[in-house]
């Protein structure tokens, strides 16, 4: 089993288990709480549930407890949560435009948007194989942004700011939405040619927005405020000691990075520049969530990253603010600030590559450049997964996932989008095909060689170096259509 069964499990544990003042630090588990307080009270309320499945899964001490009704029970509240998701698809599709000529049901792109988010091969094996709860999370992001959309401001702004709530990766995108918040909903007019109307700002309307996201951070953060343990809420939350790297690396900037250290350390050592017994071996290859130094190129700090993000995530922030598109030009920014934080965060997981995805395909529906991005970043990003699924049994399982969801993306959107040029250009198009012996080396040829036991790490290597170098390009790509594009001589007030 997943990990995160257990992470999940001493989570139910611990809120259910022990009084408010101890959440943050019980630490008889590696698997501390370390999600936000409206998180620890998700776990709290499914564990008052739990106890009626198997009571020994809310014993803190029940270090990796296992059942079949702790999993079932698990599994359940999985899908069940997921009912969010399914409502805020639905609403997103009410935003599409679906006046796109089309023969079928099947080919409008309201129906292919559903199919893209519902049977989305990311979430499908993050959550219901590998085992977490994004269903219930990118629900609510994804019914802001349809709130937002359909200009009912307040509502996405309480949304999102829930959301923050329940899980802080999503503070990468909240430039997009701060930006645009500011933008639409505080200025309520624009001149002729776009630019905004400053006698229009409404101080009532910055007051409301403030209020909302006041009341939800009192709701939230209030109670550990009254106790004097915010620092103790805040460290728990941004743990700066856990390294660059996640013990799996990323496929993104730094994991560019880190292979370029290990190749120059290599040729380093070949041509005696360094000294081997001063090199540590397996710093960032031995699979484990620490902090290290490189031994060539300059070590990076928290601090470096966060400045590499901000400058990454500026542009888009810059164009949503002078180059005003509505909703598209939100969706723009929001997908380019997940995307740039993903490139350049510290301690990124993998599976943050989905909130850039999933906001990407109601921008793929509707136009062909985007789809065309879509079909590289989500091909790309899905197949980064695949070492979340490591065993044999699951390797079916995830190729048949992967090939029915990527069939599914590129005929559809094709058929949505006959009339324009291709979606893909030939090197595009090689580049996506190569996954197919990459996958077959890491997962057939390489464990049958000596060089398993000895470089254990080499397929997790091979596939977040080569994946990192389709997500760089499919974020640069889309980058450049964002800046170069021409903004509309009238803008309507939004």
């Amino acid at each position: 089993y997943s990990t995160d069964f257990e992470v999940h499990r001493n989570w139910l544990a611990i809120t259910h288990s022990l009084p408010l003042s101890q959440w943050y630090y019980e630490a008889t588990s590696e698997w501390t709480l370390d999600y936000p307080p409206f998180f620890a009270w998700f776990e709290y309320v499914l564990s008052h549930i739990a106890k009626y499945f198997d009571p020994q899964m809310l014993v803190v001490e029940n270090l990796n407890y296992t059942s079949r009704a702790t999993i079932f029970f698990q599994r359940l509240s999985v899908i069940f949560t997921d009912t969010l998701f399914i409502y805020a698809v639905h609403e997103c599709c009410r935003c599409i435009n679906g006046k796109r000529a089309a023969k079928d049901i099947l080919e409008k792109p309201t129906f292919i948007l559903a199919v893209l988010l519902l049977w989305n091969f990311g979430l499908l094996i993050v959550d219901h194989i590998h085992f977490q709860y994004n269903g219930f999370l990118f629900g609510l992001m994804l019914l802001s942004v349809a709130r937002l959309c359909q200009k009912r401001y307040l509502e996405g702004a309480l949304l999102f700011s829930v959301l923050l709530h329940f899980k802080h990766i999503y503070v990468y995108v909240a430039p997009a939405y701060g930006i645009y918040l500011l933008r639409s909903y505080c200025f309520t007019a624009n001149n002729a040619d776009g630019s905004l109307k400053w006698r229009s700002f409404s101080f009532l309307h910055v007051t409301l927005l403030g209020l909302i996201v006041c009341l939800v951070s009192a709701l939230s953060l209030g109670p550990f405020l009254v106790l004097g343990q915010l620092p103790q809420v805040i460290s728990r939350l941004f743990p700066f000691k856990r390294g660059l790297c996640h013990a799996y690396w990323a496929p993104n900037f730094w994991a560019l990075y880190n292979a370029m250290d290990k190749a120059l350390t290599i040729l380093g050592l070949k041509c005696n520049f360094l000294d081997g017994t001063k090199i540590p071996k397996a710093s960032m290859t031995g699979g484990l969530v620490q902090e290290f130094q490189h031994t060539v190129l300059p070590s990076v700090t928290p601090l470096a990253t966060l400045i590499c993000t901000f400058i990454a995530i500026l542009p888009s922030v810059f164009c949503l603010w002078f180059k005003p598109q509505g909703p598209r030009g939100f969706l723009q920014c929001l997908v380019l600030c997940a995307l740039s934080s993903f490139m350049f965060g510290w301690h990124v997981h993998e599976k943050a590559i989905l909130l850039a995805i999933l906001p990407l395909s109601l921008l793929s529906v509707q136009r062909a450049k985007d789809a065309g991005i879509y079909l590289i970043l989500a091909t790309t990003g899905h197949f980064s997964l695949f070492p979340l699924l490591f065993t044999t049994p699951e390797l079916p399982i995830k190729i048949l996932l992967m090939l029915l969801f990527t069939v599914y993306s590129f005929s559809s959107l094709k058929s949505l989008f006959r009339r324009e040029k291709p979606l893909l250009n030939w090197l595009e198009t090689i580049y996506l095909i190569q996954l197919v012996p990459l996958e077959i080396f890491c997962e057939i040829i390489f464990p049958l060689t000596p060089w398993k036991q000895h470089f254990p790490f080499v397929p997790l290597l091979l596939t977040s170096v080569y994946c990192a170098l389709g997500i760089t390009y499919a974020w640069l790509k889309l980058y450049i259509s964002v800046l170069t594009e021409r903004t509309p001589v009238r803008q309507k007030a939004e």
